[in-house]
């Protein structure tokens, strides 16, 4: 009885461990030539062309340069020990 149990348990596990091997090899096969196939037929997206930046003022850089060094002035004055 021992034996029968673990010989039907063993072709189970082989059986069931075939089936997942199958199932996944198809599942591999299917999805490359969907990709092959997509990768085909499918139109080539067209790159939006980057609109020219206009170069900040420099009167903003100098502004927002002081309110940076005030705040890290203000930090360093509270925070020093």
């Amino acid at each position: 009885m021992q034996d029968s149990l673990m010989n039907e348990g063993l072709m189970l596990m082989v059986f069931g461990m075939g089936f997942v091997f199958v199932f996944l090899t198809v599942l591999v096969i299917a999805t490359t030539g969907m990709s092959k196939l997509v990768s085909r037929w499918a139109p080539v997206p067209a790159k939006p062309e980057a609109a020219p930046r206009a170069p900040a003022p420099a009167a903003q850089d100098d502004d927002l340069m002081v309110v940076i060094s005030t705040a890290v002035h203000r930090y360093r004055q509270r925070h020093h020990r």
